[in-house]
């Protein structure tokens, strides 16, 4: 009986451990990232995004900003005849 309560107990403390542990894992995910430097309107003024150095990998801040959030383009509205 007591070999039983020692490995429930055991099994206890694995299971809580392997709760925190992925809990700790999910919460590492929830920080604010860009994928680009460029992304970021803080580093719009860095050199790697400014023309011509941004032209080469892409990276200009208004190739990966969407347009519609950027300069506030109004979605295009069906005329009715």
């Amino acid at each position: 009986m007591n070999r039983n309560k020692v490995m429930w107990c055991a099994m206890i403390g694995l299971h809580k451990t392997v709760m925190v542990v992925g809990i700790i894992f999910l919460l590492t995910g929830c920080e604010d990232r860009y994928r680009y430097t460029c992304q970021n309107p803080d580093k719009f003024d860095l050199p790697e995004c400014q023309k011509p150095r941004c032209l080469f990998t892409q990276t200009c801040p208004e190739y990966l900003v969407a347009p519609v959030l950027e300069k506030k383009v109004e979605p295009d509205v069906v005329k009715s005849k």
